[in-house]
């Protein structure tokens, strides 16, 4: 299979040349020219996780040199639990089941049992993989055309930096640069990002997630500098942290589908777009999705624009959904260019904006009504179905494990969170980090 840039200037790659690059020599992104069809085994409710994963994920990689490599690369990077799990007990009116389960089930979809809590495992590990595989030969190097380590560059607003970080700690021929927020982060996300050495090196930056995703496009731009780093990136720009998300949209609406006999509205937390365009694709494929809908906070630029057809990126607002502070989605490109007649997006697209105390009032509620505990990115989700869609059956996407946010979960429901014993190791480590203003000359001196 071939990948194709966005913008529509770049030649052909194969997954492994679209895996190095991070981004098409035109700027634009990487995607598919064309979707293949799901396998049976993808769609059969007993198929284990990371069958399921490789069955997806095989046609995208026919005839490419990972092929081979693919069911070990499957079977290391998801080795962790994908429950659906159920939730009942909600009060009438917010959307909850009856009684007798027979409308309007609902279930929630968790992907933070990883090694850093948060739904980043998932591409993270699988891209971490892919990339040692291909720099552990010369065949492999010879793709990128350069010697020495290949540099990780990534920018995040939360949990994408420590689940890159964790997933990419010393593996051969990689190293790592994690550019965050300086205040745009918590405690304990912080620590996440910090307590690495070796192979990653992390950056505090003196301003918002923008400024840091700038910093990042800017280093792509310069071709000596990229040229010298071999460059390349792990946010969900890269292909490789994409695919893979489509393979846990694909495994929970099959099982929804196999436990209820319904297809599901899929609510999904949304920042910069990549979770999102994973189930788009998987839907595609085949999977039995019913509507897919974006729960964001309050950055509205994707909203807005879906209901007014104008796009203006805006700088990001500080939210207690932080991971979700994005201004300017960079994967808004690849939706663009999945539905590019802009009547057909807006039918397909939706996307509804939720505040901080409307998130706060949905932690205390589900922790009081269904004993419940949900993270600020994932209540965005859960509000998003009980305001808008509270008799329809529904999957919520859980991105992260609450424990993480304990500053503002903890005040809500008036006890401890309990820390996954994964997460408590990260924050027990020494940690360290860079502070520099958002200037390329201060992240890769000459």
């Amino acid at each position: 299979m071939k990948f194709v840039s966005t913008r529509g200037k770049s030649p052909q790659a194969s997954v492994s040349e679209a895996l190095l690059a991070g981004l098409a020599p035109d700027g634009g992104l990487y995607v598919p020219e064309s979707l293949p069809r799901l396998k049976a085994a993808a769609l059969d409710p007993s198929t284990p996780y990371a069958a399921r994963a490789l069955a997806l994920l095989e046609p995208f990689f026919a005839g490419d040199r990972l092929e081979a490599a693919l069911p070990a690369i499957c079977a290391d990077a998801f080795s962790f639990p994908v429950p659906l799990a159920p939730l009942a007990g909600l009060k009438a009116g917010a959307g909850a089941e009856a009684s007798d389960g027979r409308s309007a089930p609902l279930r929630v979809l968790e992907l933070f049992h990883g090694p850093t809590a948060a739904f980043k495992d998932f591409g993270a590990r699988f891209l971490a993989r892919c990339m040692e595989e291909l720099e552990s030969d010369v065949s492999g190097r010879a793709i990128s055309g350069a010697e020495g380590p290949l540099t990780i560059l990534v920018a995040t607003s939360g949990d994408t930096g420590g689940a890159v970080a964790a997933a990419f700690h010393r593996r051969a021929g990689l190293a790592v640069r994690v550019l965050f927020p300086e205040r745009g982060v918590s405690d304990r996300q912080r620590k996440q990002l910090c307590c690495w050495d070796d192979n990653v090196r992390s950056y505090a930056v003196r301003g918002s997630f923008d400024d840091c995703q700038r910093l990042v496009k800017a280093a792509f731009r310069d071709s000596e500098l990229s040229a010298l780093y071999r460059l390349s990136s792990a946010n969900s720009i890269n292909l490789g942290r994409l695919l893979p998300q489509a393979a846990y949209h694909a495994h929970a609406v099959v099982l929804f589908m196999a436990e209820t006999g319904k297809k599901p509205l899929l609510v999904v937390p949304s920042g910069n777009l990549g979770d999102v365009m994973g189930a788009y694709w998987a839907r595609a494929m085949g999977a039995p999705i019913g509507r897919i809908v974006m729960a964001v906070n309050a950055n509205r630029a994707l909203p807005d624009f879906l209901q007014s057809g104008s796009y203006t990126p805006r700088p990001s607002v500080a939210t207690i959904a932080n991971a979700m502070d994005v201004g300017d989605p960079s994967n808004l490109e690849r939706l663009r260019a999945f539905y590019p007649d802009l009547a057909e997006l807006g039918r397909e697209a939706t996307a509804h904006s939720v505040s901080d105390d409307e998130i706060r009032h949905t932690i205390a509620r589900y922790w009081a009504e269904a004993g419940y505990l949900l993270c600020p990115h994932s209540a965005t989700a859960a509000f998003t179905r009980g305001a808008y869609y509270p008799d329809e059956p529904a999957i919520l996407v859980a991105t992260a494990h609450p424990a993480k946010f304990d500053t503002v979960v903890e005040p809500l429901i008036g006890s401890t969170v309990p820390v996954p014993s994964s997460l408590r190791t990260l924050l027990d480590a020494p940690s360290s980090c860079e502070v520099i203003d958002p200037e390329l000359a201060q992240l890769f001196p000459r």
